[in-house]
């Protein structure tokens, strides 16, 4: 049933909600049974943030991350990157290519992936696909037009969908919803889209669309910078990635999306985000 105003997301977040789903290592584990994450490429001129989103899916314990996208995009992600593989895309078909390999697991689309028809296209292409999705910034505002477009394909989709939005993607994909407190909004947005909805901001809110949700009250102030919220969407599809339900893969990311910022000193920039991953106690430990 749609969420009503006296709605209220009654449990805090952290490890004792999703430890026991985290991935833990084994001895026989290789790159694929760690999972394969793919990541939508913004523009030559705009590469920081989905690069930010594979660094994170890799370092979070995805096997193996992919970024695809224009020859020319790749050739300034090759200049910075080592670890995570590269592939181009050069028409509709080839990114479709990439969504049918059957290892892959996990799809990030949105970090400064651009606007417009190749955006959704690409969105729709890996809802299709039979993968975990995360939808991020642009690939969001991109339905902001249509957004029944956008949750047909969602609620279709076989594998976990997860909305990312802050508070003006939020209103743009969803609209108003007068006279509901937050709470109530997202629990609502989960309903009418289908998907698993991270509302974020200084106490982000997750539900998913059999009504549960939670709400995050660890994320500190040094967060807000530019990236941050690039690294939360790759934390994501790196959990998915290795099997992670979407609800608590969705309650984790934000939950050590705010561990890694407590961790990334008193003035961090994204990239020190991406090296405080590191710092994070094993899975087993949490």
């Amino acid at each position: 049933m749609p969420a009503s105003s006296a709605d209220t997301l009654p449990l805090r977040n952290g490890p004792d909600l999703w430890r026991a789903a985290l991935p833990l290592r084994a001895d026989a584990d290789h790159k694929y049974t760690r999972g394969a994450c793919l990541v939508w490429s913004g523009p030559a001129l705009a590469t920081g943030a989905s690069r930010l989103a594979a660094r994170a899916a890799l370092q979070i314990g995805a096997g193996i991350v992919t970024l695809a996208g224009s020859r020319e995009a790749l050739l300034v992600h090759a200049a910075h990157l080592s670890a995570i593989m590269l592939r181009e895309i050069t028409e509709e078909q080839s990114w479709r290519l990439l969504l049918a390999e059957p290892r892959l697991r996990s799809v990030v689309i949105g970090p400064a992936a651009g606007l417009g028809e190749p955006t959704r296209q690409a969105t729709l292409d890996a809802l299709a696909a039979g993968v975990a999705v995360v939808i991020d910034a642009d690939a969001l505002t991109a339905f902001s037009e249509n957004p029944d477009r956008l949750f047909a394909a969602a609620r279709a989709a076989g594998k976990p969908v997860v909305l990312t939005p802050h508070e003006g993607e939020f209103a743009a994909l969803f609209g108003a919803m007068p006279g509901q407190n937050r709470e109530a909004r997202v629990l609502e947005a989960a309903h009418l889209s289908g998907a698993i909805v991270i509302l974020k901001g200084h106490h982000s809110l997750i539900a998913a669309p059999d009504g549960r949700g939670a709400i995050n009250t660890n994320a500190p102030a040094t967060l807000a910078t530019a990236g941050s919220g690039d690294i939360l969407a790759g934390l994501l599809g790196g959990l998915l990635a290795q099997g992670m339900p979407g609800f608590e893969a969705a309650c984790a990311a934000v939950w050590l999306h705010g561990e890694i910022g407590r961790r990334a000193g008193h003035h961090p920039i994204a990239d020190d985000f991406i090296a405080a991953i590191r710092a994070l106690p094993g899975f087993g430990a949490l």
